[in-house]
């Protein structure tokens, strides 16, 4: 039997763009996710640019964003 791991998300906010939030997924690809529900069924994948100033985020906004842990 394998053994499930947890899905750990790291949430930023994208300081060139403030109104975008940005998560990192275990497998350390980049999503932009909407605020309002189902966020994260809502999500696209994003790619940093250049231009991309991510600063992290607590976790509890996970929760408001309706975010899986």
């Amino acid at each position: 039997m394998i053994a499930q791991s947890k899905l750990y998300l790291n949430l930023y906010v994208d300081r060139a763009r403030p109104e975008q939030w940005v998560v990192r997924d275990h497998q350390g690809r980049f999503w932009r996710v909407p605020s309002g529900d189902d966020a994260w069924e809502r999500r696209r994948p994003f790619v940093p640019t250049e231009e991309t100033e991510l600063e992290p985020v607590p976790g509890h906004y996970k929760y408001m964003l309706g975010l899986p842990f």
